[in-house]
């Protein structure tokens, strides 16, 4: 399980910044704002996903 969580931990911070670059390149080419607030939402979500996972490993490892 530990291991596993090892795994997931960049994952999901790969996601997150690549949900954030998305959200921000459609920002600056002028896209559509309703995107834009759709990406920036992702992002929270994945953000709270990964501090989850983080916690979850340090609970692990810590045992």
């Amino acid at each position: 399980m530990n291991s596993f969580l090892h795994y997931l931990v960049p994952i999901a911070l790969a996601a997150v910044a690549i949900v954030l670059l998305l959200g921000l390149f459609n920002m600056m080419r002028g896209g559509s704002s309703e995107r834009s607030q759709q990406l920036m939402r992702w992002r929270v979500i994945l953000q709270f996903v990964a501090i989850v996972i983080m916690m979850a490993t340090l609970y692990f490892a810590s045992r």
